[in-house]
């Protein structure tokens, strides 16, 4: 029997009624309409986040609650976040940086990393931002493809994954370093000093809805990461979708757990509440069960925006801290970067009194694309139902091209018709790799899911190789690389394997050069390597040896096959196989 749950709790007061009477009456230019723009038709994300919410009279509002790891609140309003991206703004022109050059940042959840975000756009640049625990090499690729100009980042950062390399990069023109002791490191810049000599006023740059404003770059099976272009229209979606999907109000307090180093913590963790003009909290530390409920209630949070990693990791620790926490404002929860299990659904109504209600969508989407919402019935295990101005099909492939499958619960290729504002414009210099996204008039998320008869999609999995490890996407090719830049390793291959916590860890399986012996001391040198390489969060977690890897005939590794044998999986159609190790 299907289980189905109703969240009681934000049903009466939700910002729609109706699903079907929403999406009938939605227009994308209705959605505009909600925002200022700027003159001429322009449009400009910053300006909507901060600027028009003090000339609407919130200029004494509190934005941005930042809590940092030792427990300490400091309060940012919209008028201070005005007058900080301004000065960081002008800190871009005194340097000669213009519209559309990229602004990196490589820094944890402090203050400066979202007034260098919303800064950069005010100026008309590009703001980029890096996961902070990347290693060297992810940095570094990310920096190449962006051709970034300027990197604001800390001087720890900067000491362990930077300095190395960084003058070997031509378009670089600038590093700002946002903190340390004394003189930053010769040939960067201390921007507290930039800060405090730049003028608290500016002028906001006269951008236009298609200028590029974000880069977001995101992992795939074969080649370097990515690099996926938004522009300044993304902030319709933005703005409307923390609305509808997150039931955002004016007066809520909102907590986005994602860092800004991926796309939910810029688009959910800075932007959507801003336009929304909702006060956000900002957690400076990592998590930590005790923390998160006491931040949960002393802040008194309204709507809450994390993690299925984050949830299991909760549900381990069990209800007890939750029931001792006094919870009642927390209105509405939503979860975002891997598919959520039907049992943590189940748990969140048990403990909280309410569901998580699962969303789904892509860097490549730029913002929640099917959703399950407040006012209907939430069916734990699925991501909900397509949103408002968003047409959603499962597809398959032809001879020629793809095709709309219509049956109830079949599996197929979860497919978008293109248009929505957030959409990427494009890969950064791969315009091949970006056409071979759209086909017969649908967007191919890459993703397989199914559509039930009531119009809820289920996801299945992915149509390739990118692992999915606590929300963030990994791409094998990376870590591939970094493993192969080992003495000893003559061939690697990465896979996914199922993890209780984080959804999927990586498993290495390597094989050595000659007059190499496998065991435990070169398992561990190869873990070290690759975390010192590509950071904790994106290397193994496990190495097998292997004489020979499953490769076709044209010399590529069948990850599918590893993967198979690993589950104990049917190996499918081998036919193109070549050399074999068991």
């Amino acid at each position: 029997m299907e289980v189905i749950i109703k969240d009681r709790n934000t049903v009466g007061g939700a910002n729609f009624s109706s699903y079907e009477a929403l999406r009938e009456d939605f227009t994308w230019d209705k959605a505009r309409s909600l925002l200022d723009g700027l003159p001429g038709g322009g449009l400009n994300i910053a300006h909507e986040a901060v600027d028009r919410h003090v000339a609407d009279g919130l200029a004494d509002k509190v934005a941005i609650r930042w809590i940092a790891k030792d427990e300490s609140r400091h309060d940012f309003t919209f008028a201070d976040l005005k007058a900080r991206t301004n000065r960081f703004a002008n800190v871009l022109a005194s340097l000669g940086i213009g519209k559309g050059e990229r602004v990196y940042a490589l820094l944890g959840r402090v203050p400066e990393l979202y007034i260098a975000a919303l800064g950069t756009l005010k100026a008309g640049a590009v703001f980029c931002p890096m996961f902070s625990q990347f290693g060297p090499e992810p940095v570094r690729a990310r920096m190449e493809i962006g051709e970034a100009r300027v990197l604001v980042t800390s001087a720890a950062l900067f000491k362990r994954k930077v300095a190395g390399w960084w003058r070997e990069l031509p378009g670089l023109a600038h590093v700002l370093i946002i903190d340390g002791d004394g003189e930053p490191p010769q040939g960067t810049s201390e921007l507290r000093k930039l800060m405090a000599e730049a003028s608290p006023h500016f002028e906001v740059a006269r951008t236009v809805p298609e200028d590029m404003a974000l880069l977001h770059f995101t992992s795939g099976t074969t080649g370097r990461p990515k690099g996926a272009v938004h522009v300044h229209e993304a902030v319709v979606a933005h703005h409307v979708t923390g609305r509808i999907a997150l039931d955002l109000h004016p007066d809520d307090i909102f907590w986005c757990t994602a860092d800004p180093g991926w796309v939910t913590g810029t688009s959910y963790g800075i932007i959507s509440p801003l336009t929304n003009g909702v006060t956000m909290i900002v957690d400076e530390a990592e998590f930590d069960a005790e923390r998160w409920y006491g931040i949960l209630e002393a802040e008194r949070v309204n709507v809450w925006y994390t993690a299925p990693t984050a949830i299991r990791m909760l549900m381990k620790v069990g209800a007890g801290p939750a029931k001792r926490r006094d919870l009642s404002c927390l209105r509405f929860m939503a979860s975002v970067g891997e598919p959520l299990n039907p049992e943590a659904v189940v748990w969140g109504n048990e403990t909280f009194g309410k569901p998580f209600h699962d969303n789904w969508w892509q860097t490549e989407t730029g913002g929640i694309m099917i959703a399950n919402y407040a006012a209907m019935d939430v069916k734990p295990g699925s991501m909900g139902k397509p949103l408002p101005g968003i047409t959603a099909g499962i597809v398959e492939r032809t001879e020629t091209g793809v095709r709309e499958v219509t049956t109830p619960m079949t599996i197929g290729h979860l497919a978008l018709r293109p248009g929505w504002p957030s959409m990427m414009r494009a890969y950064l210099h791969e315009e091949e790799r970006y056409r071979k996204c759209f086909v017969d008039g649908w967007y191919l998320s890459g993703d397989l899911a199914m559509r039930d008869a009531d119009g809820y999609y289920w996801f299945v999995g992915r149509d390739d190789d990118v692992i999915k490890s606590s929300g963030h996407l990994i791409g094998p090719f990376e870590v591939e690389s970094a493993l192969m830049e080992h003495p000893a390793v003559a061939e690697a291959a990465v896979i996914g394997i199922p993890d209780e916590t984080a959804g999927e860890v990586v498993k290495a399986f390597v094989a050595l050069k000659h007059g190499y012996q496998p065991g435990e001391e070169l398992e561990l040198d190869l873990l070290g390597h690759a975390r010192r390489r590509l950071g904790p969060a994106v290397a193994p977690k496990q190495i097998a040896f292997r004489t020979n890897l499953p490769k076709t005939r044209s010399g590529k590794i069948m990850r599918r096959l590893l993967k198979a044998r690993e589950l104990g999986l049917p190996e499918g159609d081998i036919s193109t196989l070549e050399s074999d190790e068991k």
